[in-house]
């Protein structure tokens, strides 16, 4: 007998056919990034002693209540890298595995990360909409370069890596900010954000998202950015207030701004929404075809390797 699965998030066709080759999957998204959780809890409501295993994300998470009435629950997986809304330390106090699918998705991050500090330094959408309303270079101020800049990381885990990596083929000098040094990159270490931040000519937030780094980068790091800094948060929304950014955009204490993610998605950030120096794209830096695939892949071998009593492949720690 088939395993039964709950999945909380959206699934294409093909992946549902591929998921229910080895589960009796209960397919049940939850509607608006978690905020909506009516579908789930039906299905918890419904068939909550069945369930066996979870599919999740980051955002959806699942909650100590909704374990709880998850008696037979053995598995918790999360498509992507973050799992900041399962709570991890509940789920384990009641034995209960969590896997996350990293390394699934690094590199399209990455990808992403550049295109938007590019996008945002050479003022990208406001070039394309000046040409079409017949505007020439010689009518603007001359937007600066990216190449042989200072580049501030917060966070230098596996996306941070490798976006120092994609920085590094524009010959930008790195420094990183994280909870300890790492041995394994040899780029400029600060020990405090302020300090990375005056140093950096741009600031990429790579750092998880919890409580831990609730509004991280708050009004005093973005001061210290300064005027002619650019910001881009590709992590998670709630490292950045919001209101904060919005203020200094539209004052010029800050040049730009580039966000893949922001508070209270998928609710657009209102205070960014009339500046043109702020980018905003859908919480999309991680999504390819390539990449879902990758990770929904990942989630089968992880379930594949605890039904077998073999260590995960990508466990929470």
């Amino acid at each position: 007998m088939k395993p039964v699965l709950l999945v909380l998030v959206f699934l294409s066709e093909e992946h549902r056919a591929l998921v229910s080759e080895r589960f009796d999957m209960i397919y049940a998204p939850n509607e608006q990034l978690g905020k909506d959780r009516a579908n789930g809890e039906a299905q918890i409501a419904a068939r909550g002693r069945d369930i066996k295993v979870v599919l999740t994300n980051g955002t959806n998470g699942l909650t100590s209540s909704e374990i709880d009435r998850l008696p037979a629950l053995e598995l918790i997986c999360t498509v992507g890298v973050g799992y900041e809304n399962v709570a991890v330390e509940h789920a384990k106090a009641r034995g209960i595995a969590v896997a996350n699918a990293a390394g699934t998705n690094d590199d399209c991050v990455a990808d992403h990360t550049m295109m938007l500090l590019l996008a945002a330094i050479r003022r990208l959408p406001f070039l394309n909409d000046g040409v079409r309303h017949g505007m020439w270079r010689d009518d603007i101020p001359r937007p600066p370069h990216v190449s042989s800049r200072r580049l501030g990381i917060l966070g230098m885990g596996a996306i941070g890596k490798k976006v120092a990596r994609r920085a590094a083929g524009f010959n930008m000098e790195i420094g990183y900010h994280n909870r300890r040094r790492r041995d394994d990159v040899d780029f400029q270490y600060f020990d405090d954000l302020k300090r990375l931040a005056q140093w950096c000519d741009f600031l990429v937030v790579a750092a998880p998202g919890g409580k831990e780094t609730y509004h991280i980068v708050n009004e005093t790091i973005i001061d210290a950015i300064g005027p002619s800094g650019v910001l881009v948060n590709i992590a998670r929304g709630t490292l950045v207030d919001t209101d904060a950014l919005g203020r200094a955009l539209r004052e010029g204490r800050l040049m730009a701004a580039a966000l893949d993610v922001y508070e209270n998605e998928p609710t657009p950030p209102a205070p960014l929404l009339d500046l043109s120096n702020a980018i905003l794209t859908p919480h999309i830096a991680g999504i390819s075809p390539h990449a879902i695939d990758m990770s929904v892949r990942k989630f089968l071998e992880n379930a594949e390797l605890f039904y077998a009593g073999r260590p995960l492949a990508t466990p929470v720690s």
